[in-house]
């Protein structure tokens, strides 16, 4: 799982030992510095007397020929995935300087036959749970800040409402039912709010609402679909999909809504808006000749648009919290499948491949 983990963040490629090393061990740094190594982590995994696991590793830097330390941890037998995940974070985190997002979670639904399901699993698409199963579809889950709710959209009353779920206790409320559509609902930074599609007035429309579901703020004021909100992190502006110029765009406007400001120009569709955790890269998805629906990127200072990938049927993507993976549906032999790319889209990893529809991922917080 660590060497899995290690190798799908793009950043760090492996050096095959010829022996295992455990954190006890007093290596010969100089030995694997021939290898081509900068960096050797040991460890280990032993059972206590009590059942639980104790988890351990150390890592060294080669270059510098020092020992940076490591670290010890008990757990039970069910939480062996996530300590081997905790690991992986910190020898990422002090080879890189940046935080490892291996221990987080992501959500996606499945769709098998007639049955829908809503699925949190690891970061690496293993360990899946079943938070909702529906024979209705469950679209457009959305992670609350805090990690600790998803909202999502059901329609288990034959149309689309939105509803938030407390991820521990699987306790749920309805949160947006009005006349008409309810849809693609998306969480502000501090988690007090909600924004969403609503058509209770007519056409779709962006608003904003408490996290209880009351006191719904029209936000936008076109003639056109207006969807697929997404907050800026500073929270102070919204992106969002609008076809007010003809085709549907991304555009931007403040939090409180007034003026848009269009924001993709390559293509004539572009949807699916994700803004990176340091807010300087759009994710989106293009329609490109031919009919191919492709993951980009956005840089949002210079307006510079990259094609991450070469494949036809991308959606939904979704950044990693530390901003340096984005998470992917798509397509690969026939087959629905979970993606992960770096933001330059060299390095591509798939996560999961099953006999069910696999969509709309959305990537949890830090916190868990």
């Amino acid at each position: 799982i660590v060497r899995a983990d290690l190798e799908r963040s793009g950043v760090i490629k492996l050096v095959a030992a010829p022996n295992v090393i455990e954190e006890t061990a007093q290596p010969v740094l100089t030995e694997w510095r021939g290898r081509g190594a900068d960096a050797l982590a040991g460890g280990s995994v032993t059972r206590l007397a009590d059942g639980r696991l104790d988890v351990r590793y150390k890592l060294w830097d080669v270059v510098k020929n020092q020992d940076l330390g490591g670290q010890s941890i008990a757990v039970p037998l069910a939480d062996a995935r996530l300590a081997a995940h905790r690991v992986a974070d910190g020898i990422y985190e002090k080879v890189t300087g940046d935080k490892g997002v291996f221990s987080t979670r992501i959500a996606y639904v499945t769709r098998a036959g007639n049955r829908y399901a809503l699925r949190i699993a690891d970061a690496d698409g293993e360990g899946g749970q079943v938070a909702l199963n529906s024979p209705d579809p469950i679209i457009s889950p959305a992670w609350s800040p805090n990690g600790g709710e998803l909202a999502y959209v059901s329609f288990e009353s034959q149309k689309a409402v939105v509803w938030i779920q407390d991820v521990s206790s699987g306790q749920r409320r309805k949160v947006a039912d009005f006349r008409g559509s309810n849809s693609a609902p998306a969480w502000s930074p501090d988690g007090s709010q909600l924004a969403m599609t609503l058509s209770r007035d007519g056409g779709s429309q962006i608003y904003a609402m408490a996290r209880d579901g009351g006191n719904p703020r029209r936000l936008t004021q076109s003639s056109a679909i207006d969807t697929e909100a997404a907050w800026a992190p500073d929270g102070k502006s919204i992106y969002f999909v609008s076809d007010r110029g003809g085709g549907p765009q991304v555009y931007r406007m403040g939090a409180s809504g007034g003026d848009a400001q269009r924001i993709t120009f390559t293509g004539a569709y572009n949807i699916s808006p994700a803004i990176s955790p340091d807010g300087k890269t759009l994710a989106y998805i293009t329609r490109v000749n031919g009919g191919a629906y492709r993951l980009h990127a956005l840089d949002l200072a210079s307006g510079t648009a990259t094609a991450l990938t070469d494949t036809h049927d991308d959606e939904s993507p979704s950044f990693a919290p530390n901003g340096k993976l984005i998470i992917y549906a798509s397509r690969a032999q026939g087959r629905d499948v979970l993606m992960t790319t770096t933001l330059d889209g060299r390095i591509k990893a798939k996560l999961l491949s099953t006999g069910a529809d696999v969509r709309e991922p959305v990537w949890g917080p830090f916190n868990r």
